[in-house]
């Protein structure tokens, strides 16, 4: 069974910084464009920032441009989404996503082969 794992969630003041960790099982990691989408009540799943399967092309949402840094370690199979200057706005469920095989179809509608179970971020004002 295909799992990702979703670690580093959890309670945050306004301006603090997070860093959250994906770890994959029963795939081969590095076929799969990795990266973050994130959920708040009422809200669509908002994608949030990508990286390509060795690291070489990334995506950031316009919203965290700038505040956010996706990397991965391929030799671990884990993602990571290092979260700075965090705004309450960011409070959402963040869930690890992978793609096969590339940034682009991770980009894609429908793209997604395998989703974590989320983990809460929840950023005070």
């Amino acid at each position: 069974e295909v799992q990702l794992a979703e670690s580093g969630g959890g309670l945050v003041q306004a301006g603090g910084s997070l860093r959250l960790s994906c770890t994959s099982s029963g795939m081969t990691f590095d076929d799969y464009a990795l990266g973050w989408f994130r959920q708040a009540p009422g809200k669509e799943r908002e994608r949030v920032a990508g990286i390509s399967a060795n690291s070489d092309d990334t995506y950031y949402s316009n919203g965290v441009k700038g505040r956010f840094t996706i990397s991965r370690d391929n030799a671990k199979n884990t993602v990571y989404l290092q979260m700075n200057n965090l705004k309450p706005e960011d409070t959402a469920v963040y869930y690890c996503a992978a793609a096969w095989p590339s940034l682009g179809v991770f980009m894609t509608k429908g793209g997604i082969d395998y989703w974590g179970r989320g983990t809460q971020v929840t950023v005070s004002s």
